[in-house]
């Protein structure tokens, strides 16, 4: 009886060790959630393997706004474990000569999207290991070549799905291609004298404060004090926006209520916000690769 049971955990274990290791699959579009496209996207993935682990980024990307495609793959990808497949499609070029392709980082992470600059920030962040297009012979929907405007669902949903499922392997994505992607040109944060340059890649949307790109790092040159005032200007394609002295504090609370502050955010980028209100519609400051910012130190370092 014993030896039974021992050998039926042990080929219990055996069948579990031959069997691919299935991986999460994480879905980002500009589809919202008004209709059927994310669950029939979520369907396609069902269909390869009901044994997926299917999660949300969002689906409330703004109409065809690759930028902020790009920024929020950035926000959230670092904080979920290596073989995690990220399906994001926000395609406006749905149908055209633009390549479909699997991009596998350096940290082991695999996005699956239209190379269209989707790819931008999260190549510089977690680095290119490899990048390979989508060969539509074999990694599309069943009966779905007729359909030239849901590749969402005929082609990366399904494409994830089996590359997460462990039912085809990076390899077979398809053909290798040269180890880079189509990028967005922006403002990257750097040091000059006592400014710094960056920009503005994305707004806190429920709240309305104005994140940028200058990340703790390099804001730490400057030197600045608790409480001190700095100089923000914020320019949008090089035309001025926003000229103001802004103290600079830890949190939204250091400052009287309606008083705007500077602070560094959640992932540690500065930021600008007013406390208990909305930083973004009382200046009509938005966000994307033509919103810059330059903060000064008004005190000599």
């Amino acid at each position: 009886m014993k030896k039974t049971y021992l050998l039926s955990v042990f080929l219990t274990g055996l069948l579990s060790a031959c069997q691919p290791k299935k991986s999460a699959v994480v879905f980002q579009t500009d589809f919202g959630l008004k209709d059927g496209a994310v669950s029939a996207m979520k369907g396609v993935a069902t269909g390869v393997d009901a044994g997926l682990k299917l999660y949300d980024l969002t689906h409330e990307i703004p109409p065809y706004n690759i930028w902020e495609a790009a920024y929020r793959l950035e926000q959230t990808a670092p904080y979920w474990p290596a073989g995690t497949v990220f399906v994001s499609v926000i395609d406006p070029g749905v149908g055209t000569s633009r390549k479909s392709v699997v991009l596998k980082t350096k940290t082991g992470h695999y996005f699956v999207t239209p190379d269209n600059g989707t790819l931008t920030l999260i190549s510089e962040s977690l680095g290119i290991e490899s990048v390979r297009e989508i060969d539509e012979e074999l990694n599309r929907r069943k009966n779905s070549q007729a359909s030239y405007t849901f590749h969402g669902r005929d082609v990366y949903a399904y494409t994830g799905a089996r590359l997460a499922a462990g039912v085809i392997s990076f390899e077979q994505v398809g053909k290798q291609l040269p180890a880079s992607v189509v990028t967005l040109p922006y403002q990257k944060p750097v040091l000059r004298g006592d400014s710094i340059l960056g920009n503005i890649p994305i707004l806190d949307v429920q709240y309305g404060n104005v994140w940028t790109n200058i990340n703790d790092s390099i804001f730490k040159l400057l030197h600045v004090e608790p409480k001190e005032k700095l100089k923000i200007k914020i320019n949008k394609n090089g035309l001025p926006v926003f000229d103001q002295d802004i103290e600079f504090v830890n949190t939204f609370g250091d400052v009287p209520e309606g008083k705007p502050l500077a602070y560094m955010n959640s992932l540690m980028n500065f930021s600008l916000a007013i406390n208990r209100g909305n930083m973004a519609d009382s200046f009509d400051i938005n966000s994307g690769a033509e919103w810059n910012i330059v903060v000064k130190r008004k005190k000599p370092n």
